[in-house]
């Protein structure tokens, strides 16, 4: 991006008592002057001013200049290989890469101090699988940088409107990413490039013009038969047996894969009506919920409350990883005849709608259960409750179906004469006197 303004000027700097003076050089880009020194003297008696030269033809004056001359020109070749590149030129900028640093920061540098930085907050700040989808977006930009620019690293001023346009499109065809899911790495570097703009390293943010907006995909949880039926199946399998129960047991309390995770024997407490309740935290949100534990979910409580894992690590459900977990649903979900793809998500909106909303309860309470800080996020799932929209509905048909009568008629009070009209809709009118 060319400057404004652009200046080049030396000068003489007093030295103490000396009788030379160090020659200095002044940048200045858009007004904005820096200085550096050249690590030269020269005596004030055989100085120019206006030309900022040494004065006379000898020797001395002559090596000095050409030095000066010599600085100058890398000046100039550092400004037209900036403007080359397209970058912003500053004095700041200028004045590194003579003294044979680069302050240009970049993205990948930046990105990976951001990701490290997030590593050890892991367990305090941050979810183990935030890390991985911040790792795996770095891992994205990384290829996207070589693909587009090959190059190793850009600086972070080469970001613009036209970069994140371009590697939204590399994601969704290179990579072969869906819409939703291109969002989702576009809005974690989205956070990279604020940090660049809050620190002044860019700028300005140029998010602004491009639209971060995801297609809502309506999920279709298990409905009471599907759930019953996962339920009740048998597993010889004890690694399918635990998956099943610990998914069930999400069905009903809400809880997603990371708080199940962490759920503790602490956090399953007697509550206001004398019954077992667990009070937890959400590791996403950090926003606490409160869920009454239904017959169902501590029947499985109950299964587990002796097995080693649970004992050893004071945990209530011996958990496998999301991965595994999400796995082994498959196998689940197959040996169940259940033709719905079975993640352990799935449980939470099995919750949400057939277990709770569809029964009744209202929509304040399970945004309360599910940790949702506002209704908005919960009413995602009463979108597909069509049943409960017909349950709901009922007693209002019935009420205007028993209040519609027929109206009883005398035959002397009919014509029974057509009446032409210019509608089209009936083949026959008639009117009532």
């Amino acid at each position: 991006m060319l400057e404004k303004s652009f200046g080049l000027l030396y000068f003489l700097k007093n030295s103490g008592n000396e009788p030379k003076k160090f020659i200095y050089l002044r940048i200045t880009v858009d007004g904005h002057p820096v200085e550096l020194s050249t690590k030269k003297q020269w005596w004030d008696n055989r100085w120019d001013q206006e030309k900022g030269r040494a004065s006379g033809v000898k020797e001395d004056a002559r090596e000095v200049n050409f030095f000066l001359d010599t600085l100058e020109n890398k000046v100039f070749k550092a400004r037209q290989k900036l403007i080359e590149e397209e970058e912003i030129i500053t004095a700041e900028i200028l004045r590194d890469m003579l003294a044979g640093r680069d302050s240009r920061k970049m993205i990948l540098e930046i990105f990976a101090q951001h990701n490290a930085d997030m590593k050890v907050l892991v367990g305090k700040d941050y979810a183990e699988g935030t890390c991985e989808c911040f790792a795996t977006t770095y891992e994205h930009t990384k290829s996207f940088i070589i693909w587009a620019f090959n190059a190793e690293d850009l600086s972070v001023r080469k970001l613009n409107h036209a970069f994140i346009e371009r590697f939204a499109l590399w994601l969704k065809t290179e990579r072969n990413c869906g819409h939703n899911t291109t969002m989702k790495y576009l809005a974690n570097f989205k956070k990279i490039v604020l940090l660049c703009v809050k620190n002044r390293w860019l700028p300005a943010d140029p998010f602004p013009d491009f639209e971060l907006s995801r297609k809502e995909v309506i999920r279709h949880p298990l409905n009471q038969w599907e759930l019953d039926k996962i339920s009740a199946r048998r597993f010889t399998n004890e690694r399918l047996r635990i998956v099943r129960d610990i998914f069930v047991f999400s069905c009903y309390t809400g809880l997603a894969y990371a708080d199940v995770a962490k759920l503790t024997r602490q956090e399953i407490i007697k509550g206001v009506d004398g019954e077992q309740w667990i009070v937890t935290s959400r590791q996403k949100t950090d926003t606490s919920c409160a869920i009454p534990l239904l017959p169902a979910a501590l029947q499985i409580l109950e299964r587990y409350s002796n097995h080693p894992k649970c004992l050893n690590a004071d945990k209530v459900l011996p958990i496998l990883s999301n991965q595994k977990m999400n796995a082994y649903l498959k196998e689940v979900a197959d040996l169940s005849d259940i033709t719905k793809v079975l993640t352990f998500h799935l449980a939470r909106h099995t919750f949400a709608t057939t277990v709770t909303l569809s029964n009744g309860v209202p929509i304040e309470t399970v945004a309360k259960m599910l940790g949702h800080t506002t209704l908005r996020q919960t009413q995602h799932y009463a979108k597909i409750l069509h049943g409960k929209i017909s349950m709901d509905m009922a007693p209002l048909r019935k009420k205007f179906s028993a209040g519609i009568q027929e109206p009883e008629l005398a035959c002397a009070d009919v014509i029974t004469e057509p009446v032409k009209q210019a509608s089209t809709s009936a083949k026959y009118n008639y009117v009532l006197v």
